[in-house]
């Protein structure tokens, strides 16, 4: 599993012209889903995206986790994440869950997140999504499970 996290001052993602899905600071999550990956592999990384440090203390450090700010997270699945890019010049899904299996995954971890924190947005597994964000910093990390 993958995820790229961007920390934003604001986000949001639209599904045929309608926001679904919209927050202020905070970070922006696109989720690869990859074959090996299982419902533990999600509890392991929403614990991880929840947790990762990347907003400064006052000494303008990376200390705190979008928790500590009470931030917000949108969640947003991005099948592209799973590709093999290791040969050639385009990409392979074969290590890419199937999408069934895939989107079970991705609505438990947005369901899982939002019992962990009050700040969860999401976009639609497999929707044709635009996705609109400020990068603050930027700041970007690939983390995987």
């Amino acid at each position: 599993m993958k995820a790229l996290i961007q920390r934003v001052s604001s986000s949001s993602v639209e599904v045929e012209g309608r926001i679904i899905g919209q927050i202020k600071k905070g970070i922006l999550v696109f989720i690869g889903i990859e074959k090996k990956d299982e419902l533990k592999h999600a509890d392991k990384m929403i614990n991880k995206i929840l947790s990762y440090r990347v907003f400064s203390d006052t000494q303008g450090k990376m200390n705190l986790s979008v928790s500590d700010i009470n931030g917000g997270v949108l969640l947003v699945s991005q099948f592209t994440l799973a590709a093999e890019t290791n040969n050639g010049t385009r990409a392979g899904f074969s290590t890419a869950k199937p999408p069934m299996e895939a989107e079970n995954i991705y609505n438990y971890m947005v369901g899982r997140a939002k019992d962990l924190s009050p700040n969860i947005e999401s976009g639609i597994f497999s929707a044709d999504m635009k996705v609109i964000l400020v990068n603050d910093g930027p700041v970007t990390f690939l983390l995987k499970c």
